[in-house]
């Protein structure tokens, strides 16, 4: 336990438990751990999460944790921004001693907890103006939003060391680089994957949300072109993207290999998932560090991810990388012709998976809590502006498509 606690609310995620993307194992894994050193955690949810379909009342507690369940517009461009109103309107109606707001969309919502005196640290991410699926308008709205955390917050939270340079290129500022963490699953077994008709080593694994930059559709077409022997197993939906995943289940429909589960929310399977593949094919292409990816390396499974400098970060030269579907299909061919350097490459996945500590996440949001705490950080950055704010202005125009698949 901490000599000291503090009352820390954590923001603008849909809540946990933890079913949904990285946001949310993040304060999973680190409200958790607060709790266990004293501090009293307050996470905010969204409505139907604690549980499923909103049938049965909300959580009231997980893990320690304080949860504070709360409606949101069911719409892509307003569903966030909506629930977060609401959080910050309860928020700033109730002492507390620190906020950790995440996603810099919600950066618009800063005023109202800077009026309520309360310190503010918000987690920014990854670049959300090149997500595929918004177009001119939405892409002008995050990058102002963007300029407005950097304007608003006391300090900005950076989960990956190219979000950090970003930051610091483009405004002038520094953040909190505080990656997420690892779990270790080399020791899980794989009695489960009968369920799904799947023995260890005898499939690929795809898991993500069905949205362009996540590149769900390339990794469906390279696979289908590569002749692979084991089946493709896709795991993953998008509530708004009708059309991208009409796209996706058309490719899959040309193989009868390729097998969609949709969403998988047993965790206990879903982790012997990645434990089980013979590769973990990941497409992500424009957040920071993702959960995902470290999850398939703290499980030693051999890696094939998107060619942008996260995912470098991460995998180092352990990954093997693609851009197209061409290269898709070459890897998985390697991979199948090559198990035992699928073994290989996964067990040093497994050993750069260590540098990844849940504890030592925990530890940078407990020390920039008591620095927030204390009026120790920098402070909004007035007036913030980006120094190329024209180019960004030209790239705004860009179809969202072409920026995705340029990235």
């Amino acid at each position: 336990m901490s000599p000291r606690t503090l009352r820390i609310a954590m923001v603008g995620t849909r809540g946990v438990p933890a079913r949904y993307g990285g946001f949310e194992t993040a304060v999973e894994e680190i409200g958790s751990r607060l709790v266990e050193r004293g501090h009293r955690v307050r996470v905010y949810c969204r409505q139907g999460l604690g549980a499923r379909d909103g049938v049965a009342p909300p959580l009231t507690h997980h893990l320690g944790m304080e949860l504070v369940t709360l409606p949101a517009l069911r719409h892509r461009t307003l569903e966030t921004l909506s629930h977060t109103a609401l959080s910050v309107a309860h928020l700033a109606a109730r002492r507390t001693d620190v906020a950790f707001v995440f996603n810099a969309a919600n950066a618009p919502l800063l005023p109202v907890l800077r009026t309520a005196r309360i310190p503010v640290a918000t987690h920014v991410d990854g670049l959300e103006w090149r997500r595929a699926k918004w177009g001119p308008t939405g892409r002008r709205y995050y990058r102002a939003a963007e300029t407005a955390a950097v304007g608003l917050s006391d300090a900005l939270i950076a989960d990956a060391p190219g979000i950090a340079d970003y930051y610091r290129d483009e405004y002038d500022v520094d953040s909190r680089l505080i990656t997420y963490g690892a779990p270790d699953l080399t020791g899980m077994g794989h009695e489960r994957l009968h369920e799904l008709g799947l023995t260890p080593d005898g499939y690929h694994l795809v898991v993500a949300r069905f949205e362009p930059e996540n590149h769900v559709d390339v990794l469906v077409e390279g696979y289908a072109a590569s002749g692979a022997s084991r089946p493709l197993v896709v795991v993953g939906s998008a509530p708004y993207a009708h059309e991208y995943t009409e796209r996706i289940a058309a490719l899959a429909a040309s193989n009868p290999k390729v097998r969609l589960l949709g969403g998988v929310w047993d965790q206990g399977l879903l982790d012997q998932l990645y434990v089980g593949a013979l590769t973990y094919l990941h497409g992500h292409s424009v957040g920071g560090t993702n959960p995902s990816l470290l999850r398939a390396i703290g499980g030693g499974t051999a890696t094939v991810a998107y060619d942008v400098a996260f995912n470098r970060e991460v995998l180092g030269d352990a990954g093997r990388y693609f851009r197209t579907a061409g290269d898709v299909a070459a890897r998985v061919a390697e991979a199948e012709s090559d198990p035992a350097g699928c073994a290989d490459r996964g067990r040093a996945l497994a050993e750069r998976a260590t540098q990844y500590d849940w504890d030592e996440v925990t530890d940078g949001y407990e020390q920039l809590a008591f620095d927030l705490a204390d009026r120790r950080t920098p402070g909004p950055k007035r007036l913030a502006r980006r120094r190329h704010a024209a180019e960004w202005a030209a790239d705004a125009e860009r179809p969202a498509d072409a920026e995705s698949r340029k990235s």
